[in-house]
């Protein structure tokens, strides 16, 4: 099962088509239709020829003119990206297709080459391939808030790990992982980078300190096993109170006592 390239043009930076666009213009324009004049000896078809090609000239251009747009466009929304991840919030407030392209940024930041699949059907869910110094690793994402992600996505990757030959896999959540996922993750070619651990990464990356969390022996969410934040009480019966929330409010509302 070969995994497939599906953005090999996100992969041209975006000022190549500029200079192409350059380039081109003139070519078709003029030196084209210059080189057939010079070199046929049909009159009429020399004539159609170059009368014709030189129309084509703004046509070309101005597509590639554009593909360097979009292109250039993508590359700064996804600097922009990178830039404002700053804490689990941040990091659990993109939508799945935004956290694909965070992955894919922070790993391209850390000196990997990326080759984005697409994920999911015949390609097995590998979402990105990261390549550096002869190492190849398969990476799924799961945007996944609430929910763990289970031992079936995790055997699932380490399938196509061993079926590519590939030096390892990667799954990525912005939530967490369960128990027997990580059980079956040990001794094995695959790691599992979780919301806060990612979180730490992007912050190693960008080059700034982790903020620092007061202390809480069990910082995990009653209800859905999520990270806590610090939280102070605006109404209710005691405000102004501080309180550990779950950081996935308000879609879970789960909430322990703050003890100094």
């Amino acid at each position: 099962m070969a995994l497939r390239n599906r953005n090999f043009i996100n992969k041209i930076p975006w000022w190549v088509f500029l200079v192409l666009a350059i380039v081109v213009y003139p070519l078709i324009k003029y030196l084209v239709p210059s080189l057939i004049q010079a070199n046929s000896q049909d009159l009429f078809g020399k004539a159609l020829v170059t009368n014709v090609i030189p129309r084509f000239a703004p046509i070309i251009s101005g597509i590639l003119v554009f593909a360097a747009t979009i292109l250039a466009f993508n590359t700064w929304r996804r600097g922009e990206l990178f830039r404002s991840q700053n804490s689990i919030q941040t990091l659990r407030s993109i939508n799945w297709r935004e956290f694909e392209d965070l992955v894919g940024e922070v790993y391209k930041r850390k000196g990997y080459a990326i080759t984005e699949t697409g994920g999911g059907g015949a390609d097995g869910g590998v979402d990105i391939i990261l390549k550096k110094g002869g190492e190849v690793l398969l990476v799924q994402c799961k945007q996944w808030r609430l929910e763990k992600v289970g031992v079936k996505i995790v055997r699932e990757l380490f399938g196509v790990v061993s079926a590519e030959g590939a030096s390892g896999g990667i799954v990525i959540s912005s939530g967490l992982f369960t128990q027997e996922a990580q059980d079956f993750a040990k001794g094995k070619p695959l790691e599992l980078i979780d919301g806060p651990e990612l979180t730490k990464i992007i912050a190693d990356v960008q080059n700034r300190p982790v903020p620092k969390k007061a202390p809480l022996k069990n910082n995990r969410c009653p209800q859905c096993g999520g990270e806590m934040v610090l939280r102070t009480a605006k109404k209710g019966d005691n405000p102004g109170q501080k309180f550990w929330g779950c950081a996935a409010f308000p879609k879970c509302k789960g909430t322990r006592p703050y003890r100094t």
